[in-house]
């Protein structure tokens, strides 16, 4: 009994011996150079080789190209990557290179794109949950969903599952804890004589943020004041750059001009001492750049120098190196300065946080008032030193 007929545009159905799989074909049309386009669905059954042919005249239909039936997930984060990061900051940059090669590439890299699943998202995402915190993890996430994105912005995916998955909660983070007094001057103590000596005692004494102590210049530093003025004018640091891209700070109301603790321009005499040795030690090597806190030649430091500065100096002070990160000489400055009867409205001014009472926005080259609550504390807290030599 004959079988019934396929409709006009289901194209053919065939054996394959060589294959011994079932063949579905189907003519889309004639390329550039005259020939046809043919799709081609291949299975062990007749319905597997059709339910195989539709889905790909479907994606022809739609526009994506033949090849992209190929494109793999590492394809898709390799693309996004190079072009896909343009204007960004070197550093985000090499953040995202990091993430994907870690956390994606390792485990999703081979997978076809088009085959990719939400299950298959998911699994993944439960399995970097039990390694990564919730901020990381959501880094990491971000990463394959934008990629997955521009691929399908170029035809080379139907859809992103990426977007289908919602986060899990991933491993509580190292919370952040304040040095006690005693830890604060033993730090110190270990410090002195050393390059890290003045970046350590500005950042526990005034709670800059270590992004704006890197940044920091001598053209916005003042150890001298003006004594004579009415009002006198103290010693005071201009808080108004970070190493963030474009130079800014976290926001406008980070701007902010602090008076010096004596400590802190003590310090940083004796620092400017040890910049102008080194100045001369590096001869035509030295790179001036103006910073305050450099390396040996002159160039600027990054978050991995003072990591390690602060791991030997914490060692030094009979701390735990691994237990301490620049981060909390900040978190120290705010308990240090609340236990000593500092309002919050104080402490945000001299922190420069935004969304509480803060003075006006500072801008460059205009007269700053500056903020003398937090050297006042200071000074009584680790006194005034003799001046340096």
């Amino acid at each position: 009994m004959a079988g019934k007929r396929r409709e006009r545009g289901e194209g053919a159905l065939y054996w394959d011996e060589a294959r011994e799989r079932w063949v579905a074909e189907a003519v889309m049309g004639y390329a550039a150079n005259g020939k046809r386009i043919r799709l081609r669905g291949i299975a062990k059954t007749k319905t597997e080789a059709k339910a195989s042919l539709k889905k790909k005249v479907d994606d022809y239909e739609a526009g994506m190209p033949a090849e992209a039936a190929n494109v793999t997930v590492a394809d898709a984060v390799a693309d996004w990557l190079e072009f896909g990061l343009n204007g960004k900051a070197a550093s985000t940059v090499e953040k995202c290179q990091h993430l994907c090669k870690t956390h994606v590439l390792p485990h999703l890299g081979p997978r076809k794109l088009k085959e990719l699943t939400a299950t298959d998202v998911d699994r993944w995402l439960a399995g970097r949950a039990k390694v990564l915190s919730t901020a990381s993890l959501s880094q990491v996430y971000s990463c394959l969903r934008r990629a997955v994105r521009r691929a399908m912005a170029r035809n080379r995916v139907a859809r992103n599952v990426v977007e289908l998955c919602d986060l899990p909660a991933g491993r509580t983070g190292r919370p952040s804890k304040s040095l006690t007094l005693e830890q604060a001057s033993a730090l110190l103590k270990a410090a002195e004589g050393t390059p890290f000596y003045a970046y350590l005692v500005l950042s526990l004494l005034t709670g800059l943020r270590t992004e704006e102590v890197r940044a920091l210049r001598w053209e916005q530093v003042d150890l001298d004041g003006q004594a004579a003025a009415d009002p006198p004018v103290p010693p005071s640091v201009a808080v108004w750059r970070s190493v963030r891209e474009h130079g800014d700070t976290k926001t406008k109301k980070s701007r902010r001009t602090l008076a010096l603790p004596a400590l802190c321009v003590y310090a940083l005499r004796l620092h400017k001492q040890w910049q102008d040795g080194a100045r001369g030690r590096a001869g035509d090597d030295w790179q001036e750049t103006g910073l305050v806190f450099t390396s040996q030649v002159g160039t600027a430091l990054d978050a991995a120098n003072v990591r390690r500065w602060m791991r030997r100096v914490a060692k030094a002070a009979g701390l735990d190196p691994k237990q301490w990160t620049p981060r909390e000489l900040r978190h120290s400055f705010v308990s240090i300065a609340s236990a000593l009867g500092l309002t919050l409205e104080q402490i945000a001014d001299l922190v420069g946080h935004a969304g509480t009472r803060v003075t006006e926005a500072v801008y460059r080259h205009q007269l700053r008032p500056v903020l003398l609550s937090g050297a006042e504390i200071m000074n009584g807290m680790f006194g005034v030193p003799g001046p340096a030599a």
